[in-house]
C-alpha cells in the first residue's frame, strides 16, 4: 500500500532504508555509516554500534560520508568510508572507518584526526544493548584493570552509571549463545538510557566525570575499536516464531484498569492562539488544562488573566505548572504568584511546582546547583495556595526525577515528562522509545508507591533542553535530536506514536497524561508558518480526542506477538467495547485479532493496517465483562 510520505511524516523527506549486511548467521543494518539492529540467528544482540561526535550542547553532528566501499559474500562483509564533521570557526574532523565481519565476529575500527583542533563533548563509540529480554539478566563485565565481575543489567532504572571503567561486557543472547562486546582505545562506561526513554543501555567512551567540552588536539590521531564476538556452542539454527501467513497475532491478556484523564498544555506564548481556538476545546474535551507559568521568563498577571479566561471556558479541571525562580525565598515568591493569581481571578484546581534550576540536568561528577530544600518549596506552596492540590516532581524528564528524588510527603501527586529525541531522531529510534515507558513507570512506582502520578507534557518536539543551553532550531524540518520542532508532529507518525504511548503506560495507573498542546509546534492545530494550513487539525488530534473520550473507561490488555510493530488494547466506554490497534511501522501489517472478537476484518479473518494507521473496531461481545 502506497501512502504519501507527507501524510505519514509531515515532510517528504524520509529516512533512507538501511543496507542489510550478512556474514553467516550474523546480520546488521548499515545506516549513515553506523550499524543498527545487529542480530545473530534472527535475535537482536546489539541495538547499535555507532561512532558519534557531539557538540558542546550535546547535539550530534551529521557527518558527510565519502569514499564508501561495501564488499560482502555469504560468510563475511567489509565496509570502509571517511566521515567529515565541520565545527564552529572552520574547525574540521575526519574519521577513517573500517568495519569487518565474519560468521562469529564483528570489528568496527575508527581513527579520528583534526587538522585544526576540534571541540566536542564526546567523540567515539556508542554501543547500545536492547532492553526487552535483557533488563535484569546476567552479565559479565571486564574492567580496564583486568578485574572480571559477574553482575546483572539493571531491572529498575539506574539513576547513575551501573558499570564504569569498562573494557568488555558479555551477556547471553539465547541458550548456549554468548555475546562479548569489547571496547579498545579509551575507558568506557554504561548509562541506563531508559532514563531518557531510549530503549537501550548505552556504553560510551570518555567518562562523564571528565571535563566537557574538551579539545581534540590538531594532527594527533584518536584510535578506537569495538569488537563483537559470538560464542555459539549449540550448533543449531533457530528461527524466531511467526504465525502462519505472516500475520501478527493479538491475544487477550488478564490485566485490566482505568483509562487516565488527558491533559492539554497551554503556555503564555500560545495563549492568544488558544483563546482564538477555544471553541475547539469542547470537541476534544480534555479533562485537564495544564497551564505553564515561569516568572523567570517574564510571565505575570497578564498570562494568568488569559489562563483564567480559558479555564472559565473549559468544563474540566486546570493545573498551574510553576517553574519557581528561587532567586529569593520560596515563601516570598509563592506569595507573589498567589497575589498575581488573585488579581487575575485565576484559581486552578492544582499546582505543579518545581524549582526552575531543576529543569537543567546535573550529570554524574557535576556539582549540584544551589536550590532551596524541596520540603521548603512545598511548604511555601501549601501556605500560598490553601485548598489547592500541590504536586511536585520535575518539569523536565524522568532522568532528573530519578537523579533528584523529590520528597513526596507533602505532595498530592508526582509528575515528570519524557521526550523521544534526546539522543536520536530517526523514525526507528523514536518509535523504540515506547519500549522504555513501562520500565519508567514501574521505576516511578517503585520509588513513590501508589502516590497519584502524572506524565506530561510529553511530545516528539522538545520544549526545553536540560542538557544544553538551548533546543535545536529546525528550519528545514529535518529529523534532528533535541529540536524544538519536528515534522512528524504534523503527520500520522505522531498520531500512532501518541496512541502507542498511551498503551505503553496503561499499567502505570496514571491520574493524568498530557501528550500535546492545543496550538503551536506541540499542538493539535497547525499555526502560521507551518507546513499544514493554519488552523488545520493534525492527525494527532484524532488520538488525543479518542483518549479524552476514553478517560475513566475500563481497559483490558491485548498481548501482541510483536509489540515493536503493533500495539493494542480493549476499552469500554458508554457506547460499548472496542478494540484499538495501532501500526507503529511504515509498512502495511496484517494482524490476526480473532481472539479479541472484533468486527470489520477482511474475508481471511485478518485486519490489514496501512502504515502508521490506527484502527478502532467494535467487539462482537464484551470481553471486559468476562
Amino acid at each position: 500500500m502506497t501512502v504519501d510520505a507527507f501524510q505519514l511524516y509531515g515532510t517528504r523527506l524520509v529516512d533512507p532504508s538501511p543496507g542489510r549486511l550478512r556474514a553467516g548467521k550474523l546480520e546488521a543494518d548499515l545506516a549513515n555509516g553506523n550499524l543498527r539492529t545487529i542480530r545473530y540467528d534472527g535475535t537482536e544482540v546489539l541495538r547499535a554500534i555507532s561512532y558519534l561526535v557531539r557538540d558542546r550542547d550535546w547535539g550530534t553532528y551529521s557527518p558527510d560520508i565519502t569514499d564508501l566501499r561495501i564488499e560482502q559474500n555469504d560468510d563475511r562483509f567489509e565496509v570502509a568510508y571517511l566521515a567529515r564533521c565541520e565545527g564552529p570557526d572552520d574547525t574540521r574532523l575526519v574519521i577513517d572507518v573500517r568495519i569487518t565481519a565474519s560468521a562469529d565476529r564483528l570489528d568496527f575500527e575508527a581513527e579520528a584526526i583534526t587538522p585544526t583542533g576540534f571541540e566536542t563533548n564526546r567523540c567515539g563509540f556508542c554501543i547500545l544493548h536492547p532492553i526487552v529480554g535483557v533488563a535484569g539478566s546476567a552479565a559479565t563485565v571486564e574492567h580496564v584493570d583486568g578485574e572480571i565481575v559477574a553482575t546483572r543489567f539493571p531491572d529498575l532504572i539506574e539513576p547513575w552509571q551501573p558499570f564504569k571503567d569498562m573494557r568488555a561486557i558479555t551477556h547471553a543472547v539465547m541458550p548456549d549463545v554468548q555475546a562479548e562486546c569489547r571496547m579498545e582505545g579509551d575507558t568506557f562506561e554504561m548509562e541506563d538510557q531508559r532514563n531518557w526513554s531510549d530503549a537501550s543501555y548505552k556504553t560510551y567512551v570518555r567518562p562523564l566525570a571528565l571535563p566537557w567540552p574538551y579539545q581534540i588536539a590538531a594532527n594527533q590521531p584518536v584510535r578506537q575499536k569495538t569488537s563483537l564476538v559470538i560464542r555459539d556452542i549449540s550448533g543449531s539454527t533457530r528461527h524466531p516464531p511467526r504465525v502462519s501467513g505472516g500475520a501478527l497475532k493479538l491475544e487477550l491478556g488478564a490485566r485490566t484498569g482505568t483509562m487516565p484523564d488527558i491533559g492539554v498544555i497551554i503556555t503564555p506564548e500560545e495563549a492568544d492562539a488558544t483563546l482564538s481556538a477555544k471553541s475547539v476545546l469542547p470537541e476534544i474535551a480534555p479533562q485537564e488544562l495544564l497551564f505553564h507559568f515561569d516568572p523567570g521568563a517574564g510571565h505575570g498577571v497578564d498570562a494568568l488573566a488569559q489562563f483564567a479566561v480559558l479555564a472559565a471556558a473549559h468544563h474540566g479541571r486546570s493545573t498551574l505548572e510553576i517553574a519557581l525562580p528561587c532567586k529569593s525565598s520560596p515563601s516570598s515568591e509563592t506569595a507573589e504568584i498567589a497575589r498575581q493569581m488573585q488579581l487575575a481571578e485565576f484559581k486552578p484546581d492544582a499546582i505543579m511546582i518545581s524549582p526552575s534550576v531543576d529543569r537543567q540536568s546535573t550529570p554524574p561528577g557535576s556539582t549540584w546547583p544551589d536550590c532551596p530544600p524541596l520540603d521548603e518549596v512545598y511548604a511555601a506552596a501549601r501556605a500560598a495556595f490553601p485548598g489547592i492540590r500541590i504536586g511536585g516532581g520535575m518539569l523536565s524528564y524522568f532522568t532528573e526525577l530519578n537523579r533528584k528524588r523529590v520528597p513526596d510527603g507533602q505532595l498530592d501527586f508526582v509528575s515528570h515528562c519524557t521526550n523521544p529525541i534526546v539522543h536520536a531522531a530517526d523514525d526507528l529510534s523514536v518509535m523504540q522509545t515506547l519500549e522504555a515507558l513501562p520500565f519508567i513507570t514501574r521505576s516511578v512506582r517503585a520509588i513513590y508507591g501508589d502516590k497519584p502520578y502524572r506524565i506530561g507534557p510529553s511530545t516528539i518536539p522538545m520544549r526545553q533542553n536540560p542538557y544544553g543551553s538551548r533546543t535545536m532550531d529546525n528550519p528545514s524540518g529535518s529529523r534532528i535530536p533535541m529540536a524544538d520542532r519536528d515534522p512528524r508532529h504534523n503527520g500520522r507518525f505522531a498520531e500512532a506514536f501518541a496512541l502507542g504511548y498511551a498503551i505503553r503506560v496503561l499499567d502505570a495507573d496514571l491520574e493524568c497524561l498530557t501528550l500535546s498542546a492545543l496550538n503551536g509546534p506541540f499542538g493539535l492545530i497547525a499555526g502560521p508558518g507551518e507546513p499544514a494550513e493554519q488552523g488545520a487539525r493534525r492527525p494527532l488530534f484524532n488520538t488525543v480526542r479518542t483518549l479524552c473520550r476514553l478517560a475513566g473507561a475500563t481497559w483490558r490488555e491485548c498481548v501482541s506477538s510483536s509489540p515493536s510493530e503493533v500495539l493494542s488494547f480493549v476499552a469500554r466506554d458508554s457506547t460499548g467495547a472496542r478494540l484499538y490497534v495501532v501500526n507503529l511501522t511504515s509498512e502495511e501489517r496484517k494482524v490476526d485479532c480473532g481472539a479479541c472478537w472484533p468486527t470489520g476484518k477482511d474475508s481471511s479473518g485478518d485486519l490489514l493496517l496501512s502504515p502508521l494507521a490506527v484502527a478502532v473496531l467494535p467487539l462482537q461481545r464484551d470481553v471486559l465483562a468476562d
